[in-house]
């Protein structure tokens, strides 16, 4: 994993390419982010960085978080997310990361937290037909028979009602429309997951490389 920052969605919109088609893009506020913690292979095992974003007020800060961030000299941070890197040694903390990291035309992998939407029935949830409403039927939406009557059990994998949304959900190969570095704007194209406001993972996409 290379190159990676917080983002929050602002929303979609649509711009225009060289050719003049209309391309479907999600708005993110990318960063700055600042590097709080670095993790390395000889100490911890493993290659990593945390990073921070969007500063906080201190005094809604806990005591351990307080001297976690007063180790890496910077202002108590809103998020905290650790990411994989391939090489930590050209990190240090207080490190800031912007967005100009990234630049047009690269393909990134977007993780975020989806709309949770409570408790829905299995013809919401999975997609189900209801049942006839006809001659004297009043099994309109139940999820039908729950499968073999001999095993007198419910199979592992049997799609039911229950809470939908709310799951962690990863968008791959998105590609880079454009980058704005004055105003810590990200262009990606199509749609990524979770509600606008909601924070958002970008990261370098370890299926295609650039121009790929």
């Amino acid at each position: 994993m290379g190159k990676a920052i917080l983002a929050r969605k602002v929303g979609m919109t649509q711009v225009y390419d060289e050719l003049g088609r209309v391309v479907p893009v999600t708005v993110l506020e990318a960063g700055p982010c600042l590097v709080v913690q670095v993790k390395s292979m000889d100490k911890d095992g493993y290659n990593s960085i945390q990073l921070g974003f969007k500063e906080k007020k201190e005094s809604r800060v806990n005591q351990p978080l307080k001297g976690h961030f007063k180790r890496a000299k910077i202002k108590p941070q809103q998020y905290l997310r650790e990411v994989r890197v391939d090489d930590s040694s050209s990190y240090s903390a207080g490190q800031e990361i912007k967005v100009d990291c990234f630049s047009a035309g690269d393909y990134v992998d977007v993780s975020a937290t989806a709309r949770g939407k409570g408790f829905a029935g299995s013809i919401k949830k999975m997609g189900f037909s209801r049942g006839p409403k006809t001659h004297g039927s009043h099994y309109y939406r139940g999820p039908g028979s729950l499968g073999s009557v001999d095993a007198a059990r419910v199979f592992k994998g049997r799609r039911l009602p229950g809470r939908m949304g709310g799951w962690r959900r990863t968008v791959q190969s998105l590609n880079v429309v454009e980058t704005d570095a004055e105003k810590n704007i990200l262009l990606v194209k199509g749609s990524v997951p979770g509600p606008r406001g909601g924070l958002v993972e970008v990261k370098e996409s370890i299926k295609r490389e650039k121009n790929g």
